[in-house]
This record gives structure tokens, C-alpha cells and sequence, in this order.
């Protein structure tokens, strides 16, 4: 993600801009800068309400199992890193140009979120990661023995809860050195603009602290998890084989013709497309990280114009787990259909409750006014009545009275 690299190449890119001719990949780096941005954007509004449904839908008490249980958190990781990149891509991509440095954009205050976004999505990111290689061992391990009962899915959890608590945790320890190299410098003497340290990377000058801290990072958070990620996913597809290698043996010896290919787990087919995603954004980018490091001018000339690509496909890679959720796997679709219908159908029954509630009322208010125009017409009549009495009375003793 948006690591301490990625957010260095922007800084470099407006610390460089005009002061040599560009390569063809600069000029696709200055041309990309421009809509970086937005698209960034585009996939975070996605991903982050997406992540919330996967949260929702995962969470749900038929689902708690422990691949749904890591699922879950990595959803809760994927969304703080697309919410914590939303702000850092309308500020320095969308409000101002990429590679421009002004006393606004490049305030104390800004840059200070910019060193927290830093350290944020670097941390998250290397949670999602380590998590995607718990699920493959999960997985495997599910798969060679699959145990029954509540006794068993209860110790499963129990397992996986304590897996992600040591990820979690191990992240944090992990980055430890990441936070306490990264700081903020005065861009030029008397200006109130401030910009990321230059850690001089592929140069003799490079602290030997940034070498430790990113060599160490390049090799635990990117090489060993892509490293296991491989091997578990050659085994989790060796064992499709086998099952349907098993599937086919025993549909020949009952005499069926298999006309189709048989269906394999879909379980697992979806969790393989999650470690591919992860396999295509990660180890290109420790790849780059680790030859930034030893060859001199190669975290200039490749890896600073690559910078914003990594990030795109990094946040891809985030908020599009809610597809491959709804395309194989029947139960997550179930789950969600039946929440929105319950959702549905509580909402029509609150708009029904609501219109009868209202009825009433009218009726209520209809016949109170029935009542009082009643009740107004009975008073004057009793009243209309009571004065044609006493003229009566007053002309009949008129007329009494005269001879």
C-alpha cells in the first residue's frame, strides 16, 4: 500500500519536476499523477462501503468460521487503509497538482497526516497481507483434516483468533523502526513547507537505520508472506487435483459418463483468487523495493515513476474482495440476499405502520371535528328554540290583556 516508499516517491516527484529532461516512464508518471487522484477515489467509494457489507455479512452467526473470522478482519483492514487514503488523494492528488509543492498543500498540518497516512497504511497493509497467508494455511489444513462437531469448530476459532491477534500484534512490532525513521524536514531554509526526509536511497549517504528498517520489511512483509503464499497455493491446487482425480475414480466405477468438468471447491477457488491478487501487487513491489536498495539511481528512474501504479493496484486489490465474495461463494450471496429482503421487508412494514398511524390520526382528527360542528348546531338550536318560546309567551300575554 501507501507505504513509506509510495508516499517519498511524491514527495520526490515535486522536489524534481523541471530540473531535467523526462524518460518515457516519467512522462507516464507525470500523465498518470493527473488522474491518479480520481481514480483513486473511484475505487475507495467502492471498496469502503463493499468492505462494510463483507463485515456485515461475515459477522453474521452462521457464518463464523475461522476462514470468515480472517476474512472479516481483513475487510476491517482493507476499509481503514482505502478511508485513511481518501483524505491523502483529495488533498495531494485532486486539490493540487502531484508534483507541485505550495505553503497550503505542503502545511504542517497536512504533512503531519501525511507522516500519520504513512504509518497507518503501512501497518494495515501488512496486516492484510499476513492475513491472506493465514488463510491459505487455515484452508489446507481444513482440508487434509476435516473435523466435524462444535467441539472442533470451536477450537478452530479459538485458533484463528489468536492467529490474528499475533498478526496484528506482530505487525505493530514489526514497523516499529518504520515509524521512528520517518520524518518531516523544512523543504528550504526560511519557508514554511515541509516535505518527507529524503532517505537517499542507492546512494552511499543512506542511513544505515533506513537500510536495516527497509531491508527487513522488504523480506518479512513482502518476500516470506508471498513466499508461503506460493507454496500453500501449489498445494491447495495440487489437492483440488486430487479430489477431482478421487470424484472421477469413483463416478467410472458406478458407469457414469462424465460429459462436464466436475465442480471443485468453491471455497477454495476463491481464496486461491485472493492470493493471486495479493502475489501481483506484493512481490513486484519487494521486487523493486530490494533493487531501490542496491542499485544506485534505480529508486529515481523506476521506482519513484511506478510509485502511484503500485498504489492503484494496491487499493484494487482492497476494495474487490466483495466481488470475488458474490461469484463463488453460494452462501455469502444467501446471507445477502436475505438481509437485504429482511431489510426490505422491515422497512415495508415500518412505511405500513406508519400510513395506518397516520390514517388513524386524520380519522381521529375527522371526528372530533364532526363532533364539535355537532355540538355547535345543537347549542344554537337549543338557544333559537328557547328565544321563539318567549316570544311566543310574551305575544300570548299581549293578547290576554286586551278587551
Amino acid at each position: 500500500m501507501a507505504d513509506m516508499l509510495n508516499i517519498t516517491v511524491l514527495m520526490e516527484n515535486e522536489t524534481r519536476s523541471g530540473f531535467h529532461p523526462k524518460s518515457t516512464l516519467e512522462q507516464f508518471s507525470s500523465w498518470y499523477g493527473g488522474i491518479h487522484g480520481y481514480l483513486s477515489l473511484i475505487v475507495c467509494f467502492f471498496g469502503i462501503p463493499t468492505n462494510f457489507i463483507n463485515i456485515t455479512v461475515l459477522t453474521r452467526k452462521h457464518m463464523q468460521t475461522p476462514i470468515n473470522l480472517v476474512l472479516t478482519w481483513m475487510a476491517v483492514s482493507d476499509l481503514l487503509t482505502m478511508a485513511s487514503y481518501v483524505p491523502f488523494a483529495i488533498h495531494f492528488y485532486c486539490d493540487y497538482p502531484s508534483n507541485s509543492i505550495s505553503p497550503d498543500k505542503n502545511s504542517i498540518a497536512w504533512m503531519t497526516y501525511l507522516l500519520f497516512h504513512v504509518n497507518f497504511s503501512a501497518t494495515s497493509h501488512t496486516i492484510s497481507i499476513w492475513l491472506g497467508v493465514s488463510l491459505a494455511i487455515f484452508r489446507y489444513h481444513h482440508i487434509q483434516s476435516p473435523e466435524t462437531g462444535n467441539f472442533a469448530r470451536m477450537r478452530r476459532l479459538i485458533k484463528s483468533r489468536i492467529v490474528i491477534f499475533g498478526i496484528i500484534t506482530g505487525s505493530v512490532l514489526l514497523l516499529i523502526p518504520n515509524y521512528m525513521s520517518t520524518n518531516l524536514e523544512i523543504w528550504r531554509e526560511n519557508s514554511s513547507m515541509y516535505v518527507l526526509e529524503d532517505l537517499k536511497l542507492g546512494t552511499p549517504n543512506v542511513k544505515p537505520v533506513v537500510f536495516l528498517n527497509l531491508s527487513l520489511y522488504s523480506v518479512v512483509a513482502k518476500f516470506i508472506p508471498c513466499f508461503l503464499m506460493l507454496v500453500y497455493g501449489a498445494l491447495l491446487l495440487r489437492t483440488l487435483d486430487m479430489q477431482v482425480r478421487i470424484k472421477r475414480r469413483r463416478l467410472s466405477k458406478l458407469g457414469v459418463i462424465i460429459q462436464r468438468p466436475l465442480h471443485t471447491s468453491r471455497t477454495t477457488v476463491m481464496l486461491l483468487a485472493v492470493l493471486v491478487l495479493f502475489l501481483l501487487t506484493e512481490l513486484p513491489q519487494g521486487i523493486l523495493i530490494v533493487l531501490s536498495l542496491i542499485r544506485a539511481e534505480f529508486f529515481e528512474d523506476v521506482y519513484i515513476p511506478l510509485g502511484d501504479v503500485m498504489d492503484i493496484l494496491a487499493l484494487v486489490n482492497n476494495g474487490v474482495n466483495f466481488i470475488l465474495y458474490c461469484s463463488m461463494n453460494r452462501e455469502f450471496r444467501r446471507t445477502l440476499l436475505r438481509m437485504m429482503c429482511t431489510m426490505s421487508t422491515e422497512r415495508k412494514s415500518s412505511l405500513g405502520t406508519e400510513l395506518i398511524t397516520d390514517s388513524m390520526r386524520k380519522c381521529s382528527l375527522l371526528t372530533d371535528r364532526n363532533a364539535s360542528i355537532r355540538n355547535e348546531f345543537t347549542h344554537e338550536d337549543v338557544q333559537t328554540f328557547n328565544l321563539r318560546c318567549n316570544d311566543g309567551n310574551a305575544v300570548m300575554s299581549v293578547s290576554a290583556q286586551q278587551p
